[in-house]
């Protein structure tokens, strides 16, 4: 299904026949709202002419050349196609894509990078969320709420719930965060406010980073925290940094925690220490998805789980929505992009 969204004013820069700036907006039906609510969509239609169409609706070339025709802004989000050779020249006025979600490795790749054209996306607006996720895992891991659950709803008796373990305060907790990115650094900050105490693994932390105090290396780190919390990107660098050995590493009792991305970790490693309870897990991310409904991580009653929903909160679908129009408005205007990525940036990013 598609529409049209009035324009009330002309966008600046390159316009189409009608003297407004073109924008095709294509986010998928079910988040549409959510990134874009009425005081959102009319601030994005007073940039240019907005046409939206559903990302699935433009998998033919034929309906992407139909739907690119004149657009010079493009607002894309997930299930949207590659912008490969074929589909760039399907779109000669192109000035600037911008991705209302985080992730660009399955939207652009070289053939976007030699246009030349800039990109931007509104990853930032997630990192709030993730954060607060993961600082929910490590408060619900600590005070050992997910094994209290579990106990009580499988049938176990009143006095077996109250002895699952003592449970924990994360004030004088040590949280160890392998990342300091974006979501890292506003967990790092929460955790720190409720008093904790966190050291950090990231060998890009310069010494005169804020966190530069915090730095330790991995080894010292996995054996030394109460909390092993993962806020790294997906890199060809990061691919199974935790492994098996490293899981070993982690103190008995230790709570380890993932809303960053599966590849990160060894799985099985981590599901082999879980298992048998030497340590507790909270995941949000996990490398099949969606999950199964008989995937061994279900049964475990010491693990807390969530379907990847760490940024999708209400709020940060708001934040997105927010962004793209301040990002557009920008390059309309000339302006410096704030979100603007480069490849360099998205191979470090992961």
């Amino acid at each position: 299904m598609s529409q049209s969204i009035g324009a009330t004013s002309a966008g600046r820069g390159r316009s189409g026949p009608s003297g407004r700036t073109r924008i095709l907006l294509s986010v998928p039906a079910a988040e549409a709202g959510a990134f874009f609510p009425p005081d959102t969509r009319r601030a994005l239609a007073a940039l240019g002419e907005v046409r939206e169409i559903e990302p699935k609706e433009l998998m033919t070339p034929e309906s992407f050349r139909a739907a690119a025709e004149g657009v010079q802004v493009l607002v894309t989000a997930w299930g949207f196609p590659r912008l490969d050779a074929a589909r760039l020249a399907a779109a000669p006025d192109l000035r600037f894509v911008m991705h209302a979600a985080s992730s660009l490795h399955a939207l652009v790749g070289d053939d976007f990078w030699d246009t030349g054209i800039p990109v931007s996306q509104a990853g930032a607006a997630m990192a709030p969320a993730v954060a607060e996720l993961s600082l929910t895992f490590t408060l619900s891991l600590l005070r050992r709420t997910h094994r209290l659950d579990h106990a009580l709803r499988s049938g176990a008796s009143w006095q077996a719930a109250r002895e699952v373990g003592r449970a924990r305060e994360i004030g004088g907790a040590v949280i160890g965060v392998v990342g300091a990115s974006r979501t890292g650094r506003r967990y790092i900050e929460a955790c720190r406010a409720l008093g904790a105490d966190v050291m950090v693994y990231d060998p890009y932390v310069a010494e005169t980073d804020p966190l530069g105090h915090l730095c330790v290396t991995l080894p010292e780190l996995l054996a030394s925290s109460d909390v092993v919390a993962l806020h790294a990107p997906a890199t060809d660098e990061t691919r199974g940094l935790i492994g098996a050995a490293e899981i070993a590493a982690i103190r008995d009792g230790g709570l380890f925690v993932n809303t960053a991305r599966p590849s990160i970790v060894d799985m099985d490693a981590l599901y082999d220490a879980v298992a048998p309870g030497r340590i507790d897990a909270a995941l949000d991310v996990f490398d099949a998805e969606p999950l199964p409904g008989g995937d061994r991580w279900r049964a475990l009653p010491n693990v807390l789980l969530t379907p990847h929903l760490a940024g999708a909160t209400a709020d940060s679908r708001r934040r997105a929505g927010r962004i793209v129009v301040d990002e557009v408005r920008r390059h309309l205007r000339g302006e410096p992009l704030v979100h603007a990525l480069s490849r360099a940036d998205l191979e470090r990013m992961g």
